[in-house]
């Protein structure tokens, strides 16, 4: 969209500062300039008047208005792009991701490589002995794994 000299703002949960505060940051270092915000409908407020992309990461992190706030900018002719995880670490479904999911007329899912097999992995498996939903880390905290390993993992676990 860039590219193409569209107006594009870029938003992330003002709570993910892994890499950079205002920055979206990707693993192997690529960065773009965004917009933190503590909650969904602030980026309503702070939408330009020519903006024609949006981009929100981390949309698994945000509070049930993100389904209105995309509905709302969609239904204006703004493409909507959102990027997220499906399923917190315990693989179940994450935040209200099945619901954009639903409404979304295109879906993309990218698949990781497993750690400990190499097969395409899609389950983030968390390292540390933490119960809470959200808890921020990279790969200190989680480690990319294949239904298979993941669950195998699991069980173990349990054993325990």
């Amino acid at each position: 969209a860039k590219l193409a000299r569209k107006q594009v703002q870029i938003f992330k949960p003002s709570i993910d500062k892994r890499y950079d505060a205002q920055h979206v940051v990707s693993h192997d270092a690529n960065a773009i300039y965004s917009t933190p915000v503590k909650k969904a409908s602030e980026i309503l407020d702070k939408i330009f008047e020519d903006c024609s992309v949006v981009g929100i990461d981390e949309v698994q992190f945000f509070d049930e208005e993100i389904l209105s706030v995309c509905n709302i900018l969609a239904n204006r002719g703004i493409r909507v792009i959102v990027a997220g995880l499906d399923m917190d670490y315990m693989g179940k479904p994450f935040g209200y991701m099945p619901e954009l999911l639903a409404i979304a007329e295109y879906v993309t899912k990218t698949q990781a490589i497993c750690m400990r097999c190499g097969a395409a992995a899609n389950y983030s498996y968390r390292k540390a002995a933490s119960e809470e939903t959200v808890l921020l880390g990279e790969t200190d905290l989680y480690e990319a794994r294949c239904r298979k390993c993941f669950f195998e993992s699991k069980i173990a676990l349990q054993r325990l």
